[in-house]
């Protein structure tokens, strides 16, 4: 029996900021009978509770395990410093919200990673449940510590410290682990952790790092990661879930007790995007596209609505305005949802697929606040760079079409740092925003309007063409950026309507490190997080020089540094830390797409075009599921 550590831990609450986050019992969530459940789940996403209860991924595994007979899951998120040493003081261990139960009674501690900055949260975590920080040394009474997410694509950096990670879609996955699990509990939990490891492993879709060795070259390439146990695959793949019609979770979404960054109910349209931005690790990895049907986001939403009373509906996806029914879907919506003022949202646009009357669909019920684009390059060379094919005249003709009705704000997402890259493309970013002002001035006969600049800086990710690229360095990031807001600031006649904003390069290295890191940047992480390091995608607890002094001790020793992994050029023939992790995409076409990168070619979206054989759909034995349907939003089903 697993007791509650809320008796001990409310003695604790007065003394924190904002307490609410840690005593649970939100609306739609689930707490079990601990003793009629057979494997039980802890669930994490790695950072503060604000920023991770609205998180899909945990909220959708939280709802699908839940949801089966003889199984539990709960949730736990990153306490706060403030907490952390009260607990640690008092012998309080990491607790799930939903029951305060210890992490370390689960069989599984599940951990889902957008970013790789979570990563120090997640040895918090494991200390403060009392999990020995490194798997080796873990026995038959701690969970299986498993990763997943878009980070877990290389979960190299982390794999000291996971048992197991698993890469793609999590509904089946996690489903298919239970039952492993369970099988392996029935018996007697035979040949201990080692042989419920090598069960998961030898499915093919589990990876579990210390079945894996890892050799090196003398230059500190790696030469080759070989299984060290046989029956383990060479190569691990995705899980890919076809038919998101059959997967409408979360069917009862969870409603915060504390503020958080996302008040509303989100369905996601559709999974995957292959317009190609060699950037883009998120539409690399979810390939293909898999669209929900109108009558399926309909249902959803109409669930959703009444079993949370959110006011307004974010219809999410990697470009949600390239769902086939998306004009439809809208204006179903805002017909259905006109008397109750439920407002819909786009995360962001695509200037090529925006139009003014699916705008206005969008923001009929609710507020008119802006409109935000990502051209992402700021000139016509870096846009056929990356792929991102949209025009400066595209750009202007949408932003006048808002401007003229109505929209007083837009703003516009780019990169700095991107490869072959040069301060003038830059510097255009500057002229595109004038450009924008003065149209948007001249359209609706008024000054008062805004258009705000937002540039984060590029990280090369893995199973993207730009893996092989070399990262720019903090330094010519940070120089680059300061010629940019010079000039904007300099302008006289526009410079007062541009907002410029703009993350220093230094968070940039250290993501790209964790990123493109291989198991040697272990070291670099334990000793961050054991000199005090949390918290990293925060600002105010973020410290790049610790980063830095943590990887000098510990990657120069090993011949390595952090230029090494970060501001390199990778070549053809090396072994990347990731190449046994199969996203399904060829290794040749991704080497073709960044050769075309560099020729500066453009390449169509497969889903209007043929096929360009990138690998994904053969090798995971997946097809494109788009639309249209024919169908309409009205009448709703009645779902019974």
């Amino acid at each position: 029996m697993s007791e509650s550590v809320f008796p001990q831990l409310e003695a604790l609450l007065p003394h924190v900021q904002k307490p609410i986050q840690y005593v649970g019992g939100e609306l739609n969530s689930t707490v079990k009978p601990w003793e009629s459940c057979d494997v039980r789940w802890a669930l994490m996403y790695p950072d503060a509770y604000e920023v991770g209860l609205p998180n899909q991924g945990v909220m959708i595994l939280y709802e699908v395990l839940n949801e089966r007979e003889g199984v539990l899951a709960e949730r736990t998120y990153s306490v706060w410093p403030d907490l952390e040493a009260l607990m640690r003081e008092h012998g309080v261990p990491q607790f799930t919200v939903d029951a305060h139960r210890p992490v370390r009674a689960f069989d599984v501690f599940g951990l889902s990673f957008s970013t790789e900055l979570g990563y120090t949260n997640m040895l918090t975590a494991l200390d403060l449940a009392g999990i020995p920080l490194e798997a080796k040394d873990r026995t038959l009474d701690d969970p299986i510590v498993l990763a997943g997410g878009h980070a877990a694509f290389n979960p190299e950096p982390i794999a000291d410290f996971i048992d197991c990670a698993v890469i793609g879609d999590g509904e089946q996955a996690v489903l298919e682990i239970t039952e492993i699990i369970r099988a392996w509990k029935a018996e007697g939990r035979p040949g201990g952790r080692e042989e419920l490891l090598l069960r998961l492993a030898r499915t093919g879709g589990v990876y579990v790092p210390g079945f894996y060795d890892v050799e090196y070259l003398p230059d500190g390439r790696i030469a080759r990661v070989v299984p060290n146990r046989s029956g383990v695959p060479w190569r691990v793949s995705k899980h890919t879930v076809m038919d998101l019609d059959e997967w409408p979770y979360p069917k009862q979404p969870l409603v915060p007790l504390a503020e958080t960054v996302h008040e509303r109910m989100s369905v996601e349209i559709f999974r995957g995007c292959t317009r190609g931005c060699r950037f883009c690790q998120a539409g690399m990895i979810t390939r293909p596209v898999r669209e929900r049907s109108i009558t399926g986001i309909g249902e959803m939403v109409d669930k959703g609505l009444k079993a949370t009373g959110f006011e307004e509906v974010g219809l999410l996806s990697l470009s949600s305005a390239d769902h086939t029914e998306i004009g439809d879907i809208a204006k179903g919506l805002a017909d259905r949802y006109e008397d109750d003022k439920i407002g819909l949202s786009l995360p962001s646009t695509r200037v090529d697929a925006f139009n003014v009357d699916l705008a206005n669909e969008l923001t009929r019920n609710g507020r008119r606040s802006g409109l935000t684009f990502a051209p992402e390059g700021g000139s016509e060379r870096m846009r056929k760079v990356i792929n991102k094919m949209v025009s400066e005249e595209d750009l202007i003709r949408t932003v006048a079409t808002a401007y003229g009705n109505g929209w007083r704000q837009v703003k516009l997402y780019f990169m700095c740092g991107l490869p072959t890259e040069t301060d003038e493309d830059v510097l255009q970013i500057g002229d595109m925003a004038v450009n924008v002002i003065a149209k948007g001035r001249e359209v609706s006969g008024s000054n008062d309007i805004r258009c705000t600049v937002s540039i984060g800086g590029f990280v090369p990710k893995p199973h993207t063409p730009f893996q092989w690229a070399p990262q720019l360095s903090a330094e010519e990031t940070d120089a680059r950026l300061a010629k940019l807001r010079d000039k904007i600031r300099g302008d006289k006649k526009y410079g007062r309507s541009i907002g410029f904003r703009y993350h220093d390069g230094k968070p940039g290295i250290v993501e790209g490190l964790l990123s493109r890191g291989d198991r040697r940047v272990g070291a670099v992480i334990r000793a961050v997080y054991e000199s005090g390091g949390r918290f990293d995608g925060w600002r105010e607890h973020f410290s790049y020089d610790q980063w830095m002094k943590c990887a000098e001790e510990t990657l120069v020793p090993q011949g390595v540094d952090v230029a090494w992994y970060t501001t390199r050029e990778r070549t053809y023939e090396e072994v990347l830390p990731w190449d046994h992790l199969d996203s399904g995409l060829d290794k040749d076409w991704l080497w073709e797409d960044w050769q075309d990168a560099l020729d500066e070619v453009e390449v169509e979206d497969c889903r209007w075009t043929p096929c360009f054989d990138c690998g994904v759909c053969p090798q995971m034995d997946t097809t494109i599921q788009i639309g249209p349907t024919g169908k309409k939003l009205l009448p709703l089903t009645v779902v019974k």
